[in-house]
Order: C-alpha cells, then sequence, then structure tokens
C-alpha cells in the first residue's frame, strides 16, 4: 500500500512504482478503497527493493474550519441509522478492556454533557500528545491503548490506536490511516528530516466528514499529512507486508527512506 488516496486537499500528480526483481504485478482496491499492489516473483533472489516516486499537491490549510453539521456540533449526537449501519466495526474499540480503564480514563474529558464534539476530540488529543512520550520503535506490532497510557511513549501508531480507541469507546467512529508525514522545518515529532512515514486517525463527524487528527503532534486537519491508507484496524494498513521462502538466517536487513523535494 504505497499509493497515496486523493482527498479535496491532495491531488496526485504522479505514482510510479519500481521493483527489483521484476515481479508479476496486480493492482486492486480492498475493502476500505486502499489502492493495493500485489505482486509475485518468478525465482529466488538476494535483495528486493521497493522504491515509490509520488508527486502530490498537498494545499491543506494550516488551520482548516470543519462544516459540522448542527446536529454534531455538541456530544453526545447521534449518527443517522445508515451512518450506523456504513460505520459498522468503526465505531467498535477493537481492544479488551476488561476493567473498563480506557472508558474511565476518556470520560474524564466528558466535564458535561452536552459539550463541543470538536473541542472534546481535540483536549483527548492533545492530551494524548502532553502526557505521552514519543519515542521511535524499530520493532514490529503496535502497543494496545492501555499499554501505551501505563508505559507513557510510544510511537505514531500506538498513540493513533490510543487515541482511536478513546473515540470509540464514547461511541464516535474512528479510522487508522498510514502515510507521509511531511516535515519540511524538522520540527515535527515522528521525523529527523523532511519525510517520514507515519499514522494518524480520521474521526467521522456528521458535516465534516472524516476529520485527521495526528496526536502525536498535536494537530488537526490535513495540513503535512498525506494519506497513504485507511483501516479498522492498524495491522491492515502496513505499507508492505507479505511472506517469503527461505531460511530464519535469509533476512538479515531492512531499509526504509523517505526522500522529499519540492
Amino acid at each position: 500500500m504505497l499509493r497515496p488516496r486523493e482527498t479535496p486537499d491532495l491531488s496526485l500528480i504522479s505514482f510510479k512504482l519500481d521493483i527489483h526483481p521484476e515481479p508479476a504485478l496486480e493492482w486492486s482496491h480492498d475493502v476500505a478503497g486502499n489502492t493495493v499492489a500485489s505482486v509475485a516473483f518468478a525465482a529466488p533472489a538476494k535483495v528486493l527493493e521497493i522504491a515509490a516516486r509520488i508527486e502530490v499537491d498537498l494545499r491543506a490549510p494550516v488551520w482548516p474550519v470543519f462544516p459540522i453539521s448542527a446536529a454534531a456540533s455538541s456530544y453526545p449526537f447521534t449518527y443517522t441509522p445508515d451512518e450506523l449501519t456504513d460505520l459498522g466495526a468503526l465505531l467498535t474499540p477493537q481492544y479488551w478492556d476488561q476493567k473498563k480503564r480506557l472508558n474511565a480514563w476518556v470520560r474524564s474529558f466528558v466535564a458535561r454533557t452536552p459539550t463541543d464534539t470538536l473541542a472534546l476530540l481535540k483536549d483527548i488529543s492533545n492530551t494524548i500528545t502532553r502526557s505521552i512520550r514519543y519515542q521511535g520503535r524499530e520493532t514490529e506490532g503496535t502497543q494496545g491503548p492501555l499499554e501505551t497510557l501505563d508505559r507513557g511513549w510510544g510511537t505514531c501508531r500506538d498513540f493513533a490506536v490510543l487515541f482511536a480507541e478513546a473515540v470509540r469507546t464514547l461511541g464516535i467512529a474512528a479510522r487508522l490511516v498510514s502515510g507521509y508525514l511531511f516535515n519540511p522545518g524538522g520540527a515535527l515529532a515522528g521525523s529527523t528530516d523532511a519525510g517520514a512515514t507515519h499514522a494518524w486517525t480520521e474521526v467521522f463527524v456528521p458535516g465534516a466528514g472524516w476529520i485527521p487528527f495526528d496526536p502525536t503532534n498535536r494537530s488537526v486537519g490535513s495540513a503535512n499529512l498525506i494519506p497513504v491508507a485507511v483501516a479498522r484496524n492498524i495491522h491492515q494498513i502496513s505499507p508492505v507486508s507479505g511472506t517469503f521462502n527461505g531460511t530464519n538466517d535469509d533476512f538479515i536487513s531492512l531499509d526504509v527512506t523517505v526522500d522529499v523535494s519540492s
């Protein structure tokens, strides 16, 4: 999953995928509308190289205004029957919380009802930014939301999962997003250069639609974000995944770089 999703804030000008050794390649869309390249190789090889060259027009405002419908401007609000059906599992927490610890944590943000919906979502995201320390991690997998709260640190994907689970606990639909962080100033967490792979969350609010929240960088809206894939669960949107035939010693190293130029 390497081809960006076009949005009102982002246009894809060109996309080229080079893979060596050359594979048999097929394109498709998954259930969430993500573009998926499936490849198979005819013979063994010592090295696999995947290069995605992308040109986009990113024009998202730094301070967006969201046209939230009057019926959803205050929390709690109710989705329409069609929205409830279509959002389905995106409304349901994905991690076991027997003692309802996450529920207690997120409910502490609802001082009274009704309360402003967007302000509530910003409070949750900003608290994650403020109270959880960003720390890169090269190992596979993602921490559960309670694990991130207990440890007090995490990666961008851990931040995104915690935020998505928190708002789902409140009955608000959320989905996970993988893509790229455009960081020309080098000041954003999750990147030490002009760009990096990144993960964040989108929340569905009637009227406004899917609103991006990046709790890693305490931001709302699409500025600096280039989405590639969206899904219910973070494991569904790994940029590159697959299997190989060989021994345990065959896999020696993996290098990922993101180069950005204007």
